[in-house]
Parts: structure tokens; sequence; C-alpha cells
């Protein structure tokens, strides 16, 4: 029996400035499976993102593995430099997949429903991060993700790329960005506790209610210890709340168990995982 990757159609451009093209994979010629291919700019770089990875007919027999690695060669061919896949948390089996093909998991996404806004410690208040303390900010903060995606398997010109790439996506008018709340947590002193970056809708759910995300969540150093991460996540709530958003999402590096029990305490739950390898 021979298995092949047929396209579906032709292939689309993505708002990110990249390309995508579903694929069918079929069996003597015959539909039992299909995935999604899309490429996206990182800076100088591009990147593969391998997606709606599905068998429908005949599973167990090796057709997930030859989609996904065929996946892989259009990929390499476009010269995209690295693959991630973005994998439910139900879908066990591919995320078994994932890992027998070596990838490795380099985030997860966690979500909550949103009910009542949380009251924030006593003696702490959030303040606008203001157009003239912006560009300090976000020195701070690409630094830091900079740090994260070292720690997640990149190596430093991926990493590099992808958070410049990524900030002048995000935040295309600094501290001004619409739909964006850029705060510090401030206590009795005047240097702050940390920094908060949230964007109130990065998509709409299947119910067509807003998803707001955590973009930045950042305790400054000499305060790391004593639960101002976790007043951090609460100012999130609180601040998703009074735009009228119920669910809130976030992404977690898998590395960082710290964050990740924090989140768990607060009702978070795993959505989807992360997992990447690099193609050349």
């Amino acid at each position: 029996m021979t298995t092949t990757l047929r396209p579906e159609g032709p292939e689309s451009p993505t708002a990110a400035g990249g390309r995508t093209r579903r694929w069918q994979i079929c069996a003597n010629g015959r539909p039992v499976g299909a995935l999604r291919t899309t490429t996206v700019p990182r800076g100088a770089q591009l990147w593969g993102e391998l997606s709606e990875l599905e068998v429908y007919e005949g599973r167990g027999r090796g057709r997930g593995t030859f989609g996904a690695l065929a996946a892989e060669e259009v990929l390499r061919g476009l010269g995209c430099s690295r693959v991630d896949a973005d994998i439910p948390e139900s879908a066990q089996p591919a995320r078994g997949l994932a890992a027998t093909l070596g990838y490795s998991e380099r985030m997860r996404n966690m979500a909550k429903r949103l009910t009542v806004a949380p009251e924030l410690p006593a003696g702490v208040a959030a303040r606008r991060i203001d157009p003239e303390e912006f560009p300090g900010w976000l020195d701070e903060a690409k630094e830091g993700y900079i740090s994260d995606l070292l720690s997640s398997g990149l190596n430093e010109e991926q990493a590099r790329a992808k958070s410049d790439a990524d900030h002048v996506h995000l935040l295309p008018q600094g501290a001004d960005t619409p739909g964006v709340a850029l705060r510090r947590l401030y206590g009795p002193d005047p240097d702050p506790l940390g920094a908060l970056w949230l964007a109130l809708r990065v998509r709409d759910l299947p119910d067509g209610g807003p998803l707001a995300w955590v973009m930045v969540v950042e305790v400054a150093e000499a305060h790391r210890g004593r639960g101002h991460g976790r007043s951090l996540m609460l100012l999130a709530e609180r601040e998703c709340l009074a735009a009228g958003v119920h669910d809130l999402g976030l992404n977690v590096f898998s590395g960082n168990r710290v964050a990740i029990r924090l989140y768990e305490s607060l009702g978070y739950r795993i959505t989807n995982r992360v997992y990447g390898k690099a193609l050349l």
C-alpha cells in the first residue's frame, strides 16, 4: 500500500505574513487523513507549524507518522529552520507520536473561566505603564522572553528573532496599542514589584466570547518569592472582568515548574501543549 501527501488546495496567506496549506494523507490515492502546514516569519528566519493532523481511517498503520514526516519535508523545503506542533491536551496519541518523532515539549497553554473579580492583597496597587516608561519595560520584557526561549530549546539566533518579531507584531503602537493592558504593581516603596502585559482579545471562542491572554507576568528580581506573581495574576483577572472578558489563557514554558504550580493553584488547566524540533 502506497501512502502519499496530496495538497487539498492552494496555499493561502496568513495574517502573520506566512503561508498555510492543508494536505490529504492518502493510501493508494484514497484520503485517509489530513494535516496543515504553516510557515511563520521570525525575523530573518522562517518557522514551520504542523497542525490539524488527523487519521480517520486505518489508525495504527503508521499513517500519522508518515504524514508528520512528510509535512516536515515540505516545511524543510520551504526553508523553515524548525517546526512546532500545537497538540490538544486530550490528544494523548498525538503527544506520543510527537515524542517518538523527536519533538520536545516546549510550552503549555492553560486557561480559566472567570466569574468573580478577586481582590488584590492589602498594600499593593496597579498603575499603567505610560509611553515614557514603555521603552525600558520593553527591553526588560524582551530579555526575559529570550531567556525563556533559550531554556525551551531555541538557539540564540532563533530566540532573538522570535522575540523581536513577536513584540513588533503584538505591540505595534507601543504603550498605546489598542486592546492591551500594560500594568506595573507597586507596594509602599516607589520601586515596582512586577509587571503585567495582558492582551484583552486574542481570538473569539466557539461560544462567541473573547479570549484574553497573559503575555507577560514578571516579578522584579528583588521581590521574588513573596507572592507577587499571584497578585499579578489576580490583577490580570480583574482587568479581564472589567473589560467584560470571562476567559483568560496563558503560555507557560514547560520547564518553569514554579509558574505551573502557581497557575494550577489558581484554577488554570492545561488545554494544549506545544512540541518543537529543529529542521535545519
